[in-house]
């Protein structure tokens, strides 16, 4: 991609960077070549991105034209909202508060060079506002109030404001995010698009170990699909990739939430979708919904505190509790009695004030459908943890206890379990999805509907090995070049 650096005037940018293009705002604005490009990544150093001006019309019209700028309108939007300002402020609180302790002043400035500051200590701090608003240069500005450190204000900072002392830093920054993380990565073959898959190596309950991850890659780049796995540090370069696959346990009030929502808006294609995460994170709409709509599942109350006395009678015992964000049979409990139940409510209500109570059905597995674009997949039987009621066994010391995983051809699954799995999961969406089914005197009952399903080397994969990888990957190729030929999915 080429890189156009936009300035007011030519003459502030005092900076010599190799492979870029600097070009003065009204030129950019105004003559017909740099309309007419393509593949453009444009960084706007404007002195002021407020409406209406020349800086806005910078990446108003950089968006337009099919190039990407940095910064976006909605990070210029975001600049501008308190109320953005004051969410990154709590979001990043004890960040902030470790990074800014040793400082005895009563105000802070903070200056934001390409995600990075002068100091190492405030690295990590820096990136990530720059993640949030990502915007080249950022001054982000700090108060003290009741001992606590709080961020008041964040801006651009104008080339000509950038002190001298902290030009050789601004270069090193600038020419290495130009050159981009993925400059070293060797591909094999061209790339007619490029995947970022989002993972977390430290996650004890990720949705793919590393050796899944390794045969998604594989898939991928045999279908000329440029990949890479990035992290929750690589929020900032969303915009440079084509396609997000996340395979990293999601939530709402997370960085995965976050991630989903921002490729979204940058045109990708992304799976998970993050109207699927909203519907699928919590079960109270999960309940409603497959209610709705005739969902064969178990007897289901909402519960709040004006009717936790018709749990009882409604419901029998044992009874199971849900927190609605729950996940990884965390958050789910058994409740053998009246005595118990109160206890365990009141618990619950002091996080939601709304928890789903369901009657419980005892098995000895549990039937996962995997779901991708409306086609079944694979059909799992995940079996429970051995002397428990789960397929995982949490209240242990040391490593979790999970029950054997069992996986058969979806050919033989029994029919109306599969049937079942497909209407819950067109109610969510068309992407990747994994469905929950007890199956019992002859009866089946969806149990939660999961937009990011575990795909293990081994596990999922045990019956189409590969073919499984290439499925999903093939998602993604058909989603991009019907995004490329303007044709709107459906």
């Amino acid at each position: 991609m080429s890189i156009l650096i936009i300035v007011n005037n030519v003459k502030e940018w005092q900076f010599h960077i190799p492979g870029v293009q600097v070009v003065d705002a009204w030129s950019y604005l105004t003559r017909p070549e740099y309309g007419a490009m393509r593949a453009v990544k444009v960084f706007n150093l404007c002195r002021s991105y407020r409406y209406q001006t020349a800086g806005y019309y910078v990446t108003l019209l950089a968006a337009a034209r099919g190039h990407k700028p940095l910064p976006s309108i909605t990070t210029i939007q975001d600049m501008k909202s308190q109320t953005m300002v004051r969410f990154v402020s709590d979001d990043l609180d004890d960040l902030i508060q470790h990074a800014l302790a040793p400082i005895q002043s009563e105000e802070f400035t903070l200056s934001v060079y390409f995600g990075h500051n002068l100091a190492k200590r405030y690295d990590r701090l820096s990136l990530q506002l720059f993640n949030l608003f990502q915007a080249p240069l950022l001054r982000a500005q700090f108060e003290r109030a009741a001992e606590r450190w709080q961020l008041r204000n964040i801006s651009p900072i104008p080339v000509g404001d950038i002190p001298e002392p902290h030009h050789a830093f601004v270069i090193q920054e600038a020419t290495g995010y130009f050159a981009g993380k993925r400059a070293n990565v060797r591909k094999r073959v061209p790339t007619k698009y490029d995947l970022a898959i989002l993972h977390n190596p430290q996650d004890e309950l990720a949705p793919s170990d590393e050796k899944a991850l390794e045969r998604f890659i594989k898939a991928a780049e045999a279908m000329g699909l440029g990949t890479e796995l990035v992290t929750r540090d690589d929020y900032a370069r969303i915009a440079e990739f084509d396609a997000l696959f996340i395979r990293e346990t999601t939530q709402v009030n997370h960085h995965t939430y976050r991630f989903a929502r921002r490729a979204t808006t940058e045109g990708l294609v992304v799976i998970d979708d993050p109207e699927s995460i909203l519907k699928c994170a919590n079960k109270v709409y999960m309940a409603e919904l497959m209610a709705r709509h005739k969902v064969p599942m178990p007897r289901t109350l909402i519960v709040h505190e004006d009717n936790i006395d018709e749990i009882g009678p409604a419901l029998g015992f044992p009874v199971v509790l849900k927190q609605p964000d729950s996940a990884f049979s965390q958050g789910v409990v058994q409740v053998k009695d009246e005595a118990e139940l109160h206890a365990r409510v009141d618990e619950f209500l002091e996080k939601s004030e709304l928890v789903i109570a369901q009657e419980f059905l005892p098995t000895t597995f549990d039937w996962r459908i995997g779901i991708c674009d409306g086609q079944p997949l694979y059909a799992c039987k995940y079996h429970m943890a051995s002397g428990h009621w789960q397929i995982v066994k949490n209240d242990v010391v040391g490593p979790k206890k999970y029950g054997k995983a069992e996986t058969i051809p979806v050919e033989i699954a029994p029919r109306h379990v599969v049937r079942a799995a497909l209407k819950a999961a067109n109610l969510i969406g068309n992407g990747l999805y994994g469905v929950d089914i007890k199956q019992t005197n002859g009866h089946c009952y969806v149990i939660e509907i999961n937009d990011n399903p575990n795909i293990d080397a081994g596990v999922e994969d045990k019956i189409l090995k590969g073919e499984l990888y290439r499925r999903i990957m093939d998602m993604f190729l058909r989603r991009l070049e019907r995004k490329r030929a303007g044709i709107d999915e459906d």
